[in-house]
Parts: C-alpha cells; structure tokens; sequence
C-alpha cells in the first residue's frame, strides 16, 4: 500500500514538472484585446448591447455624425442620438482609433445636450495636444460649461494646428481673460485676417477697448463664453443647437401626453408607455379605422400603421386591411428607405439608427413625415430599440391632427 502511495506521488510530482516544461501556449491560451476604437469609450450605461455596431458601415457614420451635430431633432430623434452615441461599444468596421471620427461623436452629443456623455468619452481619449480635431469639443464643452480655464489651457497646450482660426481666435479671448490685451490684439488682428468674422470682431472689440459691444451672440461656445464675459443678455440672443442644449439640464427621456393619445386609439397609448401593444388591441384598431367614417378615417388610419408598426407580425386579414389605408409616402429618399428596410431585416442595430436619425435630421423638429415615421418605427422594432420606436410611435401620435 505504502510502495502504491509513494508511486502515485512520483507520478503527480512527473506530472507537473512536465506541465512547468511544456511550452507557454500550452499551458495559457492568451486572447488578443480588440485596440480601442472611436466608439469603445462610454460615455455612460445606456443598456446597449456591445454589438450595437456590429455590421454598420463605417461611411455610414462618417455621414451622419456631422449632421447630428449641426440640426436640431424632434425629442424621441434626440433621445435615440444620445442612447446610441453614449454607448461604448466596438464601432463599425474600419473605425480604428480615429480622432476625428471621436470628435465627430462628442461634437454630436454636446449639440444634443449630452456634456456629461462627451466628457466622460473625451476625458479616455490621449494625445489631444496632437489632435485638433479631439481638442476643439473639449474646449467648446469647458466653455459651454463656464470653465474657460479648461479651454484655454486646451488651447495653450495644442502643439498642432495652432495656427487654424478657430484657435486663434480662442487664444485671443484667453489673452483678453488673462489681462494681456496687447497680445490678445494681435492674435486677434492674426484671426480676423485669416478668415473675417464681423461678429466675433465686434465682441473681441467691445472687450478690449470698451466699445459698445451691441447684442450678445450664442453661436458656439466661444461666442457664448465672450458675451457672458461682457455682461450681455444672453436671453435676448437666438441660441446654436448646442448652445441651448447646453443651457438645460442633463436631457432626460421625451414624455408625451397619453390621455390626448388615449382618446384616439382606444386607450393603447398608455399601454404604448409600459410596452409593445397588446396584438388584440392592434387588430381591433385596424378593424376600426377600416370602418371609419370619412370625417376620421385619415387620422386613425394613420394612428394605426404607427402602432400597427410596433408589431412584428400581424395576420392575414389584417394585413390585407391595411394594404387598402391611404396614408401618403414620406418625404425621406427611396433608397434610404430601401437601405432602413435592409438594416431591420438584417438585425443590424447601429446602421438603423443612423438611417433613422439621417432622416429626422433632415426633417427637423418639426417632426417626420408620417410615411417616414411610419417605416422609422416599425425599422427601430425589429433590430430591439424597442423604447425608441415606442417613442417615434408616441410623438407621431401626439403630432397627428
């Protein structure tokens, strides 16, 4: 017993120093991280999958995200911008490490109103002295946010493209700031030959010499920062986008008014909040608006293709109704529309919502055409945004007269 006892040690002991001797792939198998890309840093949790942007084309993004940045968006269009670009997830293919597409992301959220979001993404990024096109919406959201010590230590720190107008021109508030007026008139004489700004000029004027300074400007940041310096009415001034996203709280999530919506479809509207509709509901709606009298038929007919959309399938007989509802096509191009239809079938998450927000952009805050909306909610349903299509859903509705 004891010889066994003593043999079994042996083996065990052989045992390990052959796994000590064995080659190191053998013993660990060691899996390569994915590098950082423009999309990894997280803004803050939004409930996202991390394949958010599996399957998006990349010069999808390149496309939208100035655009985003540069128009105003109905509240469920905003609401679904600032989910979607808050998410750290690996973006699409061929995003890379790239500065410009990170600052392509935090100059949208930071129009849309998401300070907190662009600074907690801009704040993991490296090399900002390097990278202007990083630099500038960490400037404009220090001076956005009433810290011009920030931006102009951004400003002072940049060792490329220092020469660029919209650099200099900060400089020359910064200088101003600091008390050195000789150099910031220079810098300023620098800006305003490089590309004339009578604006910009007039305020720069007013806080150098004293002259009348005349209205207050809130086109940018910068703008914003120089007028609040003076002393000037800033509510008498008509606010850039981000500027007056900037001037409210943290955005929240739209509401609507179900009861107004409730009177309209039966009492699904409040169910539209908690949910998706219940499929009985939704087949006695299209019953109704099939039926429905000349004097109500467009409007309920149009209610109901937008909770109809939230279904993923619907029967036969309903179907065939409401192939007959008159509701008029969108104003959206036909072959984003094709391309929507494309990335819904395909599950293909990100890609859907920047098709839907290139669309509402270009609609404003007026709000979609409800053709569009219409194929926009049903779209946001199949690839799981299922809380933002709810929300297109309930705007178009409150919208419909």
């Amino acid at each position: 017993m004891g010889y066994d006892i003593g043999m079994l040690r042996i083996a065990l002991i052989a045992g390990l120093l052959g796994l000590a001797a064995a080659p190191a792939g053998a013993q660990v198998q060691v899996t390569a991280l994915a590098a950082p890309d423009a999309f990894s840093a997280s803004g803050r949790d939004t409930g996202l999958p991390a394949e958010l942007w599996r399957g998006t084309p990349i010069e999808l993004a390149r496309t939208v995200l100035p655009v985003l940045a540069a128009r105003p968006l109905s509240p469920a269009a905003a609401a679904l911008a600032r989910r979607v670009l808050a998410t750290g997830a690996p973006g699409p293919e061929g995003s890379g490490a790239d500065p410009a597409l990170v600052g392509m992301r935090a100059n949208a959220l930071i129009a849309l109103g998401d300070l907190t979001a662009a600074g907690a993404i801009l704040e993991r990024q490296a090399g900002l002295d390097r990278a202007p096109e990083l630099a500038r919406p960490v400037a404009e959201r220090a001076l956005l946010s009433g810290d011009n010590a920030k931006a102009c230590a951004t400003a002072e720190d940049l060792s490329v493209g220092r020469a660029e107008v919209y650099w200099l021109r900060l400089r020359a508030f910064c200088e101003a700031e600091a008390g050195k007026k000789d150099q910031a008139q220079l810098t300023l004489d620098l800006a305003q030959g490089q590309a004339r700004d009578p604006i910009y000029g007039r305020l720069m004027a007013a806080k150098l010499t004293g002259a009348a300074p005349g209205a207050a400007s809130l086109r940018n940041g910068l703008d914003y920062a120089l007028s609040n310096s003076l002393g000037l009415d800033l509510g008498a001034a008509k606010p850039a986008p981000a500027v007056e996203a900037a001037s409210r709280p943290d955005p929240t999530p739209p509401t609507f008014d179900v009861s107004a919506i409730d009177g309209a479809i039966g009492g699904l509207g409040a169910a539209l909040q908690a949910g998706p509709p219940p499929a009985a509901g939704v087949s006695a709606l299209i019953a109704a608006a099939a039926e429905a009298d000349a004097r109500t038929r467009a409007r309920l007919q149009g209610a109901t293709l937008l909770v109809a959309a939230l279904l993923p399938e619907l029967t036969g007989p309903d179907r065939t109704r409401i192939a007959g509802f008159a509701v008029p096509e969108g104003k959206g191009p036909a072959g984003r529309s094709l391309s929507l239809a494309a990335a819904g079938e395909g599950k293909r998450m990100g890609e859907a919502a920047l098709l839907v927000l290139w669309t509402s952009a270009e609609a404003g805050p007026a709000g979609l055409a409800l053709g569009d909306r219409v194929r926009i909610v049903h779209a946001l349903a199949q690839v799981g945004l299922d809380a933002d299509a709810r929300a297109f859903a309930l705007e178009g509705l409150e919208a419909l007269k």
